[in-house]
C-alpha cells in the first residue's frame, strides 16, 4: 500500500512544479499576462521609502503635555528607521495621517510617536485622541525620512509645540555624539510643551536650551537664536508657519535651512484646478485610463477607478499620494519633492499634465 501512495506523491509533486515552471516561462514571454511586465513596482513610494502596510499594537497611551498625547505602537520585524523620520498612521476611519518617530531608533521592536489635539483641524487628530487605545491595532505604513538629520560643524534647532517630535532623536543622538548645538523651544505654555523635562536635562550642560512659554514671555525671538552663526551651520526648523517663515527670513548666508511643515505654506502649492486643462491618466498596471477634468485634481479621477489610493493633506506637502511616472510631462504643483524625484515621480493630489496624456505606475 506504501508504494502505490509515494507513487502518487511523486507525480503530483512533479506536476506542480512543471506546471510552475511553465508559468514563469508564460510570464516572461508574454507582457501582457498577467499584468504588464514593468519594473518592481513603487507607486505610492520614493525609490528609498519603505512600502510595508503592516498592524501594529497599542501597548501604550500616555499624555505627555496638555493635550498631547504619546503611543507605543509595538509588532515583530519593525523596519529601523533615523531621527526625523514619520510613520504614516492608517486611522479607524481611513484617513492616512504624519506622525514623526519620537522614540529611540535602538528600540527595534516598537514604533513611538506623540500628537497633538487640533479641535478646528480636518479630524485625524481628535481621532487619535478619542479612539486609539492601548489594545488596539493600527495600520502603518513606512517609516519615511524627508528630514534627516545631515552632518554639519554644528546645529541650532528652532521649534515651537508639537514640532518637537521629530526633533527629539536628533537632539538625543548629538548629545550623544559631543556635537554642537542649540535649540530654541517655543509653545503656547510651558505645560502645553512635551518633552520639555528630558530637553532641558539633554542642555543643561552649556546653556543649549532657550525655552520660551508665550504666556510668560511672548513670541520666541529667531532673528537673535540665528544671527552670527558660523558658515556651514544647519538650521532645523519645525512648527507654525510663523516660525518656518521667521527662520526662512532670517537664516545667515553660509547656512542650510531644513523644513519639516504639518501644513501647507502660505501661498505655497497651487491649486490643482488653476490654470489647468482636461487631460487624461493611463493607469498602466490596471489597464484602464480616466480622463481628469480641468478642475479636478488626479487624485480624485484615479480614485474614482482605484479607491484604495492612499492620501492624506491634499495640499502637496506631505508625500503620501506620491506616484510613480512612467511617461509625460509632469506639471509640478508641489512643495515637496527633490529635483531628483520630480524627474518621475508626481503629487497626484495637487500637480497635473503638461500636455494631454500621463501614464502612472498603478
Amino acid at each position: 500500500m506504501a508504494l502505490p501512495r509515494l507513487r502518487t506523491v511523486v507525480l503530483v509533486s512533479g506536476a506542480a512544479l512543471l506546471t510552475r515552471r511553465a508559468l514563469k516561462r508564460r510570464i516572461a514571454r508574454s507582457p501582457l499576462w498577467p499584468l504588464p511586465a514593468l519594473p518592481e513596482p513603487i507607486s505610492g513610494h520614493s525609490k528609498r521609502r519603505a512600502t510595508a502596510v503592516r498592524k501594529l499594537l497599542i501597548t501604550g497611551r500616555t499624555e505627555v503635555a496638555d493635550g498631547v498625547v504619546q503611543l507605543r505602537l509595538e509588532g515583530p520585524g519593525l523596519p529601523p528607521w533615523s531621527p526625523g523620520a514619520h510613520l504614516d498612521l492608517v486611522l479607524p476611519s481611513g484617513l492616512v495621517r504624519q506622525y514623526s518617530l519620537c522614540g529611540d531608533p535602538e528600540d527595534t521592536g516598537a514604533y513611538t510617536v506623540a500628537t497633538r489635539l487640533v479641535a478646528d483641524g480636518r479630524g485625524g487628530s481628535r481621532e487619535v485622541h478619542e479612539q486609539l487605545q492601548e489594545g488596539l491595532e493600527v495600520e502603518v505604513r513606512g517609516p519615511r525620512n524627508r528630514f534627516p538629520l545631515t552632518e554639519a560643524p554644528g546645529y541650532v534647532f528652532v521649534v515651537g509645540g508639537i514640532g518637537i517630535t521629530p526633533v527629539l532623536p536628533m537632539l538625543r543622538a548629538l548629545a550623544a555624539s559631543g556635537a554642537e548645538w542649540r535649540l530654541l523651544y517655543g509653545g503656547r505654555s510651558r505645560a502645553s510643551m512635551p518633552f520639555l523635562e528630558e530637553i532641558e536635562k539633554l542642555g543643561a550642560d552649556g546653556d543649549r536650551v532657550t525655552v520660551v512659554a508665550q504666556d510668560e514671555a511672548g513670541h520666541p525671538d529667531v532673528a537673535a537664536a540665528l544671527a552670527d552663526l558660523a558658515p556651514g551651520t544647519a538650521v532645523y526648523c519645525c512648527g507654525p508657519e510663523p516660525l518656518m517663515a521667521a527662520a526662512t527670513a532670517g537664516l545667515p548666508e553660509g547656512c542650510t535651512l531644513h523644513l519639516e511643515r504639518f501644513s501647507a505654506a502660505t501661498g505655497g502649492a497651487a491649486s490643482p484646478g488653476e490654470g489647468s486643462e482636461a487631460f487624461e491618466v493611463e493607469l498602466r498596471r490596471s489597464g484602464r485610463t480616466v480622463p481628469v477634468a480641468a478642475g479636478q485634481s488626479v487624485l480624485a479621477a484615479v480614485r474614482a477607478e482605484l479607491p484604495h489610493v492612499a492620501y492624506s493633506c491634499e495640499q502637496g506637502f506631505c508625500g503620501t499620494c506620491q506616484q510613480r511616472v512612467l511617461e509625460g510631462e509632469i506639471d509640478h504643483r508641489d512643495e515637496l519633492l527633490t529635483d531628483d524625484e520630480r524627474g518621475d515621480s508626481i503629487l497626484i493630489c495637487v500637480s497635473r499634465c503638461r500636455g494631454g496624456r500621463l501614464v502612472l505606475d498603478l
